[in-house]
C-alpha cells in the first residue's frame, strides 16, 4: 500500500430498527471526528475514509458485515455497535481475524477483549453514582423497567446489588419490554409503577421505547419532584424525540452531556452544529464516538499502521482531551477514565448538571471495589 493511499475503517451504524436513532447520534460523532481529522491535513498527509453500512439494528447483520469489512474489504479496525448483543455478536469475529473492534456505547462491563476498545462508561463510571445521589435524595425503594436482553438485565442485577447495600433498600418491581414493545404495554408497567409507589425507577429502557417509558410516565399524572426516572442511558437524543417538557425532572448518570462547560465541548459543538443543524443535539454515544475517533488517529500517526500488534501499544495508555475532559485507556482492562456526572433533565431538552467528578474515575467493569458511598466515586456538588 502506497504511503499517500486512504487509511480506511469500517463503520457500522443502523439507519433502521430500533437503536437507529442513537447509532445515528454515534455516526454523527465519527463523522465529524473524521471531518476535523482530514482538515488538518488527515493522518501524515493521509486521508482517513470510514467505510459504511447499515445493519439495521439486527446482531446477526453486525457480524456479517463485521466479517465483510474484514475479509472483503481489508478493513483492520471497526468502530460501532450500540446494543451488548451488537458487540457480541461481532466480538468473535474480531477475535477470529484479529482485528480491533472499538466499542463507543457504556454497557454493564463484566467482559474483556484483546480486540476491543470500551469506550463507554462502566459501571462503577454512572450506576454507582445514579445509586448514590437517588438514595440519598429520594430513597432506596426501587422499581426496575428495562428492555428485555442483556444489558438492562445486568444492569439492574448490579444496582440491586448496590441498593441492598443500604438499610431500607428493596427491589419493588422488575419488568422487561421488547425492543419493539408497544406503548399500551409501557402503560400497564407505568399503572404497577403508581400502584407500587417506589421511591424513584430504575430505567434501562433502550432504543427508540425510551420516550414511551416517559410519556407513559407523564399521562399517569406522576410527579418527577417525589418518584422520578433515573437512566444510565435516557440521553439529549431520546429527549429530542419525545414532546418538549415530558422529560423535563428526571435524572440521567453519564460522563457526558451536551451542556458541559469546557472550551473543547464548546467547540465541538459548534463544529457539530455546523454540520448537523443547530437543532441536533449531541449526547454520550456521539462523544464516545467523537472521541474514540480521535485517539485512534492519534495512536495511528504514532504507530505508521493500525495492524492490531503495532497500533495496539500505541492506544493503550493513551490519553486525549475530549469534550468531558481528559480521558485515557486503561492499558489492563482496555475501559476508558472518565468523569461520571448527574444530571436532571430540564425544559429546554438539555441537563443541567447537578453533581460531577473533578477527576477522571479510573474503569472498575468488574465492579471488583465498589460500594453505595464509595468515596472513590462521589461527586462534587455543583452550585444552581
Amino acid at each position: 500500500m502506497a504511503l499517500s493511499d486512504p487509511i480506511r475503517v469500517g463503520l457500522l451504524s443502523s439507519t433502521t430498527g430500533s437503536t437507529a436513532l442513537l447509532e445515528q447520534s454515534q455516526w454523527r460523532g465519527a463523522c465529524l471526528a473524521v471531518e476535523e481529522i482530514n482538515a488538518r491535513g488527515g493522518i501524515g498527509g493521509r486521508e482517513l475514509v470510514a467505510l459504511q453500512y447499515d445493519p439495521g439494528s439486527d446482531p446477526a447483520a453486525f457480524r456479517e458485515l463485521a466479517e465483510r469489512l474484514i475479509v472483503k474489504d481489508g478493513v483492520n479496525t471497526i468502530f460501532g455497535g450500540y446494543t451488548s448483543t451488537s458487540r457480541k455478536a461481532m466480538l468473535p469475529v474480531v477475535e477470529k481475524h484479529n482485528r480491533l473492534l472499538i466499542y463507543a456505547q457504556m454497557y454493564e462491563g463484566f467482559e474483556y477483549s484483546d480486540n476491543i476498545i470500551y469506550s463507554g462508561a462502566s459501571p462503577n463510571q454512572n450506576g454507582v453514582q445514579l445509586a448514590d445521589f437517588m438514595t440519598e435524595t429520594f430513597g432506596a425503594r426501587v422499581y426496575f423497567v428495562g428492555s428485555s436482553y442483556v444489558y438492562p438485565y445486568e444492569c439492574n442485577r448490579t444496582m440491586q446489588e448496590l441498593l441492598l447495600q443500604h438499610p431500607e433498600g428493596a427491589i419493588l418491581g422488575e419488568r422487561y419490554l421488547s425492543l419493539d414493545a408497544t406503548r399500551d404495554q409501557f402503560d400497564q408497567v407505568v399503572a404497577d409503577i403508581g400502584r407500587k409507589s417506589p421511591d424513584w425507577i430504575f430505567c434501562t429502557v433502550i432504543g427508540e421505547t425510551v420516550p414511551y417509558l416517559y410519556e407513559a410516565y407523564a399521562r399517569a399524572d406522576l410527579d418527577p419532584a417525589s418518584m422520578p426516572i433515573g437512566s444510565l442511558n435516557t440521553s439529549e437524543t431520546e429527549i429530542h424525540a419525545m414532546e418538549r417538557g415530558i422529560a423535563t425532572g428526571h435524572f440521567t448518570a453519564a460522563p457526558y452531556f451536551q451542556s458541559i462547560d469546557t472550551p473543547e465541548n464548546h467547540r465541538a459543538v459548534r463544529h457539530h452544529q455546523a454540520r448537523f443543524g443547530a437543532h441536533t443535539p449531541t449526547d454520550m454515544n456521539w462523544e464516545a464516538a467523537y472521541y474514540q475517533m480521535h485517539m485512534f488517529a492519534e495512536a495511528f500517526a504514532r504507530a505508521g499502521s493500525d495492524e492490531l500488534g503495532t497500533i495496539m501499544p500505541h492506544l493503550l495508555g493513551s490519553e486525549f482531551t475530549a469534550p468531558q475532559g481528559r480521558v485515557r485507556i486503561d492499558p489492563v482492562n482496555h475501559h476508558m477514565a472518565l468523569y461520571p456526572r448527574i444530571g436532571r433533565a430540564n425544559a429546554d431538552g438539555q441537563f443541567t448538571i447537578l453533581r460531577e467528578s473533578k477527576f477522571a474515575v479510573g474503569p472498575d467493569p468488574y465492579m471488583t471495589r465498589q460500594t453505595l458511598g464509595d468515596w472513590v466515586t462521589k461527586l462534587s456538588t455543583r452550585d444552581y
